[in-house]
């Protein structure tokens, strides 16, 4: 069932909503949570469907705000809030209302979103594109408990994760690091098989992807070894190899659905590793509303210390210049980013030389 409301209210709005639970014959409300959605009208669609998706899982009241672009100085001056309710088979297991704003209403979207919101039921802010580099201190954020952003979908995704470490608070996550949960899962898992120590780490996947930094970025923290970022052409994270002290252990997807695991001394297994879609991401968040510790402490680990000796002890004390002019060495010239040369990397990591060769974009440091 569907409901039209042109140039109306929220409290208008919860009487329609009201009134269609009545048409349908289902007056209680049965619903966990309330899924606020921030978009605009060309990614509406996509994201309504996922959410309709996700909800056969958590039925929840989805409030979809679309912010409407004004073309005229009048335009930006009026103000008007046009609806449609959903309730029913078009609203998957929940209810929906799509808002959209239109002039000065839309800069406070906020004062239309809280009259709707359920009464003591946790709310959850996503925005699936053109998220706010501090989704906190938003107006809608404010009003969450979880706050879910994709930076995949930014144009610069990598640099973004650093804008993500500076604005953390507890309730951020993003569905790059939701993308890479079976990967975590199944590394862990084969690395419990087998007594051994891990040397160093090798993450294979297309450049420019979110979710391979983030997997190397938690593996740095965890492991407090090299990582090696090395880029492949995708279809996204491609490889995941672990030097080990018992041998190698590599997790190998070339196809982006059906994943091989080796561990040395062990027959080859196959593990179903498919790309999941966006509906299988969101469903996930919302099974957990807490903050998630493991993800803050990855992403402050930061982008820029992948390139960094995971260990200071492990970095050589730089000589003197009358020692360097004595043994007739150069000394490293920094990196344009002022990071320490690649000459600076662990000891322990295998050929130095090798290392020293390749972009220094490419090269990650693990945990």
């Amino acid at each position: 069932m569907k409901i039209d409301l042109t140039d109306t209210t929220a409290g208008k709005v919860n009487k329609a909503l009201v009134q269609g639970r009545r048409a349908i014959g289902t007056p209680a409300v049965g619903m966990v949570l309330t899924l606020v959605i921030v978009t605009d009208e060309e990614n509406a669609y996509d994201a309504l469907k996922a959410a309709g998706d996700a909800s056969h899982e958590h039925p929840s009241r989805t409030l979809v705000v679309i912010k409407r672009v004004s073309r005229t100085p009048r335009d930006r001056t009026a103000s008007r809030l046009d609806a449609e309710v959903r309730v029913g088979a078009d609203a998957g297991s929940g209810e929906t209302v799509l808002l959209r704003l239109y002039g000065e209403v839309a800069d406070h979207a906020d004062s239309v979103v809280l009259p709707l919101l359920l009464p003591d039921a946790p709310v959850v802010v996503w925005w699936p594109v053109n998220a706010p580099l501090d989704p906190a201190k938003d107006p809608l954020g404010a009003l969450a408990q979880r706050r879910v952003t994709d930076t995949y979908s930014s144009e610069q995704p990598v640099r973004e994760l650093s804008a993500r470490a500076d604005a953390y608070t507890p309730g951020d996550t993003d569905l790059s690091w939701t993308r890479i949960t079976p990967w975590r899962s199944m590394l862990a898992a084969a690395l419990d098989q087998v007594v051994c120590e891990v040397k160093a780490v090798e993450v294979e996947g297309e450049e420019f992807n979110p979710s391979c930094e983030l997997l190397a970025m938690w593996l740095a923290d965890r492991l407090d070894v090299p990582v090696k970022r090395s880029l492949s052409s995708g279809p996204g994270l491609t490889a995941v190899r672990l030097d080990t002290s018992q041998g190698a252990i590599a997790l190998d997807r070339a196809d982006g659905s059906l994943a091989t695991l080796s561990i040395d001394g062990q027959p080859d297994r196959a593990v179903a590793l498919k790309r999941r879609d966006t509906a299988e991401l969101i469903a996930e968040e919302l099974r957990r509303l807490d903050p998630d510790d493991t993800y803050a402490s990855a992403l402050r680990f930061g982008v820029e210390r992948l390139n960094v000796s995971a260990s200071p002890a492990a970095e050589p004390v730089p000589e003197a210049p009358a020692a360097q002019a004595a043994s007739g060495a150069q000394a490293p010239e920094p990196s344009a980013k002022g990071e320490p040369a690649v000459e600076a990397a662990a000891p322990e990591a295998a050929a130095p030389e090798a290392a020293a060769k390749e972009p220094l974009k490419k090269r990650v440091k693990a945990p």
